[in-house]
């Protein structure tokens, strides 16, 4: 009994209230695979009751000038960041990322989010033209959508769950999240701090849950007229099959294939490092890692020997360890999936240079049952093997050897992902004419993960429909309507 009371429990916030729920789910502690947290297992009365909250809150918020709700976001900005420190605890011990990682990028972005939309939504301007003879001007007013329906992901739990939320309240929405089942603490967390700011009942109401239980009641509700999700390909049909009848809004960033292209004139000293951190960041949980490396023939002897090198100096540890470069998994569902690729690969005749299987990993005792990989780098492998081909969101990456430009640039714009991509090169102009062919919504040379807030953020392809960013946002996030005066 006096685990069980020790267990972290969660509430539903609906209508600036945390309500318990009938029944609930256990949540683990990735670093040492126990139960240290139970998530409300809600579904449909949960989301009614949501949707009514609102609703109701919609009229009153949304009539709001656009200063008065950028003041409040900015206040919500201000209180997380006085409490940065606690979420970040919270957020490393809930996914498993190092504490070092939730304190420079995962809870700073968050805060980032909010203080970015606050500003963004100041600076947006209508469109206006004359008929002079006709008599005629016509001009355009953007106008909230209504209630918002924003489903995260476990990845970057509270990063991703604020980008969805500030550009949504900012328009004057009203919004019902439904964070992963699986990182669930800081989203309950943020609730605390919303009355605080200032952010009237019903405006932002959470609910927790899994995506066939919550997740569809939300996404099939009539009254619900937008979804703005975040996760898996086979996820997005079933969102995409609920919203039809109902000819939802839907903005979807979805999975990626992400190659790094390093041609013969790249820095390797700057290359490789970069090129560890984009591919194994976050236990290569994000969806923007790299995992097909392309290197020219001429250099790929000498970049993998430095490559292999520098991934074994990655060290793995428990979240709290400060000199720890990654931390566990998610899951022990999700660990096993991602080993399974490492084994897929030795079967069909690939070697595995570093990582699984080939070095030993160390953990304190307590943390023997924690979802620990290290990072593993496979090479000898075919473009055709699912290595290559499917996404494992883990720290697994392929090295293969490449001839020439035209050949690399048709072998990474042969799968069916399009989110994004590195490439390497000291000649600017063959940098221009390779990001230009390449069918990514993102393209980075020479540097990876450096993000401008304000340009668009997405997929293409199979990688996702719209975009985020602050123009994105604002369009997507409002309806726009032409008004015709006759004079």
């Amino acid at each position: 009994m006096a685990a069980t009371k020790a267990l972290l429990m969660l509430e539903n916030f609906i209508d600036g209230k945390f309500l318990p729920c009938s029944s609930y789910i256990d949540s683990y502690d990735p670093s040492t695979g126990e139960v240290y947290c139970r998530v409300p297992n809600s579904g449909k009365d949960e989301i009614e009751a949501a949707v009514k909250a609102a609703r109701e809150a919609f009229p009153g918020w949304s009539s709001r000038s656009p200063q008065e709700r950028s003041r409040v976001l900015n206040q919500v900005a201000d209180l997380l960041e006085q409490s940065l420190e606690e979420f970040a605890q919270a957020e490393s011990k809930d996914q498993g990322k190092t504490l070092a990682l939730a304190r420079t990028m995962d809870i700073p972005r968050s805060v980032q989010n909010f203080r970015f939309f606050a500003s963004s939504i100041l600076h947006h301007i209508s469109e206006c033209t004359q008929m002079d003879h006709l008599g005629c001007m016509h001009y355009t007013v953007r106008t909230p959508v209504g209630v918002a329906g924003l489903i995260s992901p476990w990845n970057l739990p509270l990063y991703l769950l604020t980008w969805k939320i500030a550009p949504a309240m900012a328009a004057g929405n009203t919004v019902i999240a439904k964070p992963s089942e699986l990182t669930s603490v800081t989203a309950w967390m943020l609730c605390r701090l919303l009355d605080e700011a200032g952010v009237p009942p019903g405006v932002v109401n959470i609910v927790f849950g899994t995506g066939p239980r919550v997740g569809e009641a939300l996404v099939s509700h009539p009254e619900v007229p937008l979804i703005s999700f975040t996760g898996s390909q086979p996820t997005a049909e079933r969102i995409t099959q609920l919203s039809a009848p109902h000819c939802k809004k839907l903005s979807l960033e979805l999975g990626g294939k992400n190659p790094a292209i390093i041609f013969e004139d790249a820095n390797l000293d700057e290359c490789v490092p970069a090129t560890v951190r984009s591919s194994f960041a976050n236990q290569g949980e994000i969806c923007l890692c790299t995992s097909r490396i392309f290197v020219q023939k001429s250099i790929y002897r000498e970049f993998l020997k430095r490559f292999v090198e520098a991934t074994r100096e990655w060290k793995v540890g428990i979240p709290s360890d400060p000199l720890a470069s990654m931390g566990a998994l998610i899951s022990k569902a999700h660990l096993e999936k991602v080993r399974s690729y490492v084994k897929k690969a030795l079967a069909e005749g690939a070697q595995i240079q570093c990582g699984e299987g080939v070095d030993k990993l160390s953990l304190p005792a307590r943390n023997q049952a924690g979802y620990f990989m290290l990072p593993t780098v496979i090479t000898d492998i075919r473009d055709e093997s699912c290595c290559m081909t499917e996404e494992i969101f883990g720290p697994v990456t392929c090295v293969v050897p490449f001839d020439s430009e035209e050949e690399v640039i048709e072998r990474a714009n042969s799968l069916k992902y399009g989110l994004a991509a590195v490439v390497w090169s000291s000649n600017v102009g063959r940098v221009h004419r390779v990001a230009k062919k390449l069918q990514s919504g993102l393209v980075w040379t020479n540097c990876w993960l450096i993000r401008e807030l304000n340009l668009p953020f997405g997929g293409m392809k199979s990688s996702g429909i719209g975009r985020e960013g602050a123009k994105d946002s604002y369009d997507f996030f409002t309806e726009i309507k032409t008004i015709t005066i006759k004079h």
